[in-house]
């Protein structure tokens, strides 16, 4: 009878078993994690944050280029006008030499017209040469001293202009296509000193 009723256990133990080993499978199911899609005005949204994000970057390389262009041309424009500067600084003192001897020759009296007319053509020849090539020289007495433009070389008493004012002209100054090529060389005016009063002999 004992031995009956074990046999029974055993039998119902195996069948519980079997039940928990079928339930497995089925109960244990794994877990996944879901992440939930961006929805349709999200994707809209990001889409045009990187389509304006493109179209500023295109406008910031297009106005690079173009200053680029423009300080490419300037560079070309101002080597096309300043490429003559070193040439034309050596003809500039040859300029000067012929205005003084037409100067001279106008003081000295004699049989020197001839000359004078020759000199003077030269020299026109050569004003027009270098204003071709934009040289042109600018006029300093009676302005005020500029030491951007000009050199002061002394000064000398005046009572007809202020101080600092451009009396003489030593040398002249020229322009480059507005630009300074040389500075004139000049002469200032200073305060004229008042001579004391003379002593009467009379006084004691």
């Amino acid at each position: 009878m004992a031995k009956k009723k074990e046999q029974l256990d055993e039998q119902v133990a195996a069948e519980n078993e079997e039940q928990v080993i079928e339930q497995a499978p089925r109960d244990a199911t794994p877990e996944t994690d879901t992440v939930a899609e961006p929805s349709l005005e999200e994707q809209l949204a990001a889409s045009r944050a990187e389509a304006q994000k493109n179209w500023d970057l295109y406008l910031r390389e297009r106005a690079d280029l173009e200053n680029f262009r423009r300080r490419a041309q300037r560079e070309k424009e101002d080597l096309s006008r300043f490429a003559n500067e070193n040439i034309i600084k050596e003809i500039i003192p040859v300029v000067d030499n012929l205005e003084r001897a037409v100067a001279h020759a106008r003081q000295e009296s004699g049989d020197a017209k001839g000359l004078l007319q020759g000199v003077e053509m030269t020299l026109s020849m050569f004003a027009k040469a270098l204003d071709k090539f934009g040289v042109t020289p600018f006029n300093s007495v009676g302005e005020p001293f500029d030491p951007s433009r000009h050199e002061a070389m002394g000064q000398v008493e005046s009572s007809e202009h202020a101080p600092n004012t451009v009396v003489h002209e030593l040398q002249k100054g020229y322009l480059l296509s507005s630009r300074l090529l040389r500075p004139a060389m000049v002469m200032l005016a200073k305060a004229s000193v008042e001579e004391p009063p003379k002593a009467d002999g009379n006084e004691q």
